[in-house]
């Protein structure tokens, strides 16, 4: 993404919990053996919620229940979320069970019961054990420490390596006005979003309608341009919450520094989706395709999904191997309008493709770039003024080991 705005810098002293008004926790309840897996997040007051879910049409309890809040009540005040069990196709067992979560957190918070939000990711198929996670939801305070906001983000992980947050500073109205992301993701993630949760939290003032609308707009060029392994999880979910403590005037399309809001919006979002690609399990390289010269944006970018999800293309440059046949081969298949003899194709900085003619190329220098741990593949189909990016990782042997024992 070209930042509009020269000082949009993301903020390393910023998290979650740094918009005005809000809290967080997580914490060790028993879900999981030893790691924490049980977290929340809490705003002072109601904020303005927005919401994307899996486009799987097998859903988890959960899922369904946050959805539900955003669609119905428009606002949420807390988002209270388990590791290690995904309650999904867990029957009305797992209906009762979200909804239990629920109420428990809404009780111990005071407030009604659909301002709370409730996310699960883990293992499928298995119930939750809830005698623990009750105790847990008893046991979790809110706080607007470091730590508290370290500890949320650690809570939410599954098989990740590593934590994912962002966040950035700008200037609406004379005020200031943060926004801060976390997201976990690492296995099960194909372009239409995945086994992921992100959260993202602002103090900007911005109506419910207009923040979905942003959103939706912005998860297509950012979640949904992501891929792993090519599946789609039941329990996949974005919230964004923005409870208007900043005290800016209310920003919609009209606002004269709109363009200031979406453009960090934006950039907190790429941020958390090449953090979930570069995490990918097992994955050694974050791989970003970039086309241009598409018929249009949307073809573009399904041209560019398409090469960044083949497994052949994801294996090859696991291996170093600068077989460009694999990313010719994937633009073929995309099933978007191609000319053969338009097609020129970079690997980093190395022109392999022109006009749809092989160019020589050093193969040992091209290897060498590939050991890189972020490679970039660019397509110019040179049809059009589409463009689009998206993001992927390299599929290795950890891969399968990870997820053939996955329950082991």
């Amino acid at each position: 993404m070209t930042l509009m705005t020269e000082n949009l810098k993301r903020s390393a002293s910023l998290n979650i919990i740094s918009p005005k008004g809000f809290k967080a926790a997580g914490i060790h309840c028993g879900v999981k053996h030893k790691k924490k897996d049980l977290a929340i997040l809490v705003s002072d007051v109601p904020a303005n919620v927005a919401g994307v879910f899996t486009t799987n049409v097998i859903k988890a309890a959960p899922l369904l229940l946050s959805k539900e809040v955003v669609h119905n009540t428009g606002k949420m005040q807390a988002i209270i979320v388990n590791s290690g069990n995904a309650n999904a196709c867990t029957g009305k067992q797992g209906v009762e069970d979200a909804y239990t979560m629920q109420k428990l957190t809404a009780e111990k918070l005071g407030i009604s019961s659909n301002l709370v939000g409730v996310c699960s990711t883990g293992v499928i198929g298995e119930l939750m054990p809830m005698d623990t996670v009750k105790a847990g939801i008893a046991n979790i305070e809110a706080g607007s420490q470091l730590e508290d906001a370290l500890d949320f983000s650690q809570a939410i992980l599954t098989t990740d390596t590593a934590t994912k947050h962002t966040a950035y500073s700008i200037k609406i109205d004379g005020k200031e006005v943060i926004l801060g992301g976390v997201a976990k993701g690492s296995g099960m993630i194909k372009p239409n979003m995945a086994t992921m949760l992100a959260y993202v939290t602002t103090d900007a003032n911005i109506s419910h309608e207009t923040l979905q609308g942003l959103l939706l707009d912005t998860t297509e060029k950012t979640f949904n341009a992501i891929t792993v392994d090519g599946d789609t999880s039941t329990n996949d979910t974005v919230l964004v919450l923005a409870n208007g403590l900043a005290g800016n005037n209310e920003l919609t399309p009209a606002h004269p520094e709109w363009n200031v809001f979406t453009e960090a919006f934006n950039a907190v979002c790429e941020d958390l989706s090449k953090m979930i690609a570069k995490d990918g399990e097992g994955a050694t390289k974050l791989i970003e395709v970039t086309v241009t010269g598409g018929k249009t944006d949307l073809e573009a970018l399904q041209i560019a999904k398409t090469v960044v999800g083949s497994s052949l293309v994801k294996t090859a440059v696991f291996g170093c191997d600068a077989n460009w046949g694999r990313v010719i081969c994937a633009v073929g298949y995309s099933g978007m309008i191609v000319n053969p003899e338009t097609i020129t194709i970079q690997i980093g900085s190395t022109t392999v493709v022109e006009f749809g003619e092989p160019i020589q190329f050093s193969e040992v220098e091209l290897k060498e770039y590939l050991k890189q741990n972020e490679v970039k593949i660019a397509v110019d189909m040179g049809i059009g003024e589409g463009k689009g990016t998206a993001w992927g990782c390299d599929l290795t042997y950890d891969y399968v080991q990870i997820n053939a024992t996955y329950r082991s």
